[in-house]
């Protein structure tokens, strides 16, 4: 069975050229940061995929949109979360003024204004399985 995390953001304004040069920064960057190169990592659809399409009815539109299939591996499924869900906290501090929507599969994932997404727990284990424990 496989769990996905799936990230949207949504605003009456396209993106600048300022946000659109910081979003591939972050692409990049995290790109070369994900802990495992044969697995998927952050993705963005492509415009004419499912993002910039309707406004929701309410103005605003869809401005990035993308998925990350997660590992199927237990002991890389907690590393990769949490590179993923950090990435997509970059991409919300990078883009101001959008709704954002994040969740794995069916379960939202909360945003704190100081930690960003996480899942309960998450950077704990994390960052215990870094230091070995």
């Amino acid at each position: 069975m496989s769990v996905s995390v799936y990230y949207s953001a949504r605003r009456a304004q396209p993106l600048t050229g300022t946000e659109s040069t910081t979003v591939e920064h972050v692409l990049t960057t995290r790109a070369q940061s994900f802990p495992y190169a044969d697995e998927e990592g952050l993705y963005l659809y492509d415009g004419d995929e499912d993002a910039g399409e309707g406004t929701g009815g309410n103005g605003n539109a869809e401005i990035l949109a993308g998925s990350t299939k997660l590992p199927s591996d237990p002991d890389r499924w907690i590393p990769a979360t949490a590179h993923v869900l950090d990435s997509v906290t970059a991409l919300r501090r990078a883009v101001g003024g959008a709704q954002w929507h994040v969740h794995l599969d069916d379960v939202d994932v909360p945003w704190d204004e100081e930690e960003g997404y996480a899942l309960p727990g998450l950077r704990e284990v994390a960052l215990g399985g870094e230091l070995g424990g």
